[in-house]
């Protein structure tokens, strides 16, 4: 049974969360396949608009360079051929194309549940109890990873989804703008986490209030 450290924006540990090893089993998706997401995740992130010309496309005079025949050179068509400086491009990227790759739902979930059990097994998720922030407090949050002794490390703050509700406003709106000016810290609503934030943080912290969303995760 895996045990998740709670503590308080302190840094002082005030309990324990344990996580049924059921929940824990038959998580591990093979590595080749996490790796095929985190690549398709990148790849998705470019805006796939860099476009190149083609001959065709140049503007450049369709007259022959020299003579066919009679002064010993090669036979050139006109000045927009590829091998010539200013000419068209060969297999050159063309918007139209698209190249986005399609990422696998059940894979997709398979490889977030290893990458968060993964980190599970090592010790590497806490869990922060809430505390009244009536204001930003960059100085609060970095106390608390000094504390934590994770300081220099990437860190991942995972928030319920509630806190995108505008209607009734953002709860952890300070919380979110105290860790945002930290350098290495990010975070992110439960429901959007991706396995590239994932791979990438050496620490995951979740708001005690977001802990049964992201346990849902690997159920």
């Amino acid at each position: 049974m895996a045990t998740l450290k709670k503590y308080d924006l302190e840094g002082q540990e005030v309990g324990a969360v344990q996580v049924d090893d059921a929940i824990l089993q038959d998580t591990t998706a093979h590595p080749q396949s996490v790796k095929d997401y985190l690549v398709a995740i990148r790849k998705n992130a470019r805006q796939w608009s860099a476009s190149t010309k083609t001959r065709a496309e140049i503007n450049r005079t369709g007259r022959k360079p020299h003579p066919q025949k009679g002064q010993g050179r090669s036979r050139q068509g006109d000045l927009a051929a590829p091998q010539y400086k200013g000419g068209g491009i060969v297999f050159g990227p063309k918007p139209k194309f698209d190249m986005h790759v399609r990422i696998n739902k059940k894979e997709r979930r398979a490889a977030i549940r290893s990458l968060i059990v993964e980190k599970m097994k090592e010790n590497r998720v806490h869990v922060l109890k809430e505390g009244s922030f009536a204001e930003p407090k960059t100085k609060v949050m970095a106390h608390f990873f000094d504390k934590l002794d994770v300081s220099d490390r990437r860190i991942l703050l995972l928030i319920e989804s509630k806190a995108s509700t505008q209607e009734m406003g953002n709860p952890h709106e300070n919380l979110m703008k105290s860790v945002r000016n930290i350098p290495k810290k990010e975070y992110s609503l439960v429901p959007q986490v991706n396995g590239y934030n994932l791979a990438l943080a050496q620490h995951i912290v979740v708001l005690e209030s977001a802990l049964d969303e992201f346990l849902a995760i690997l159920g």
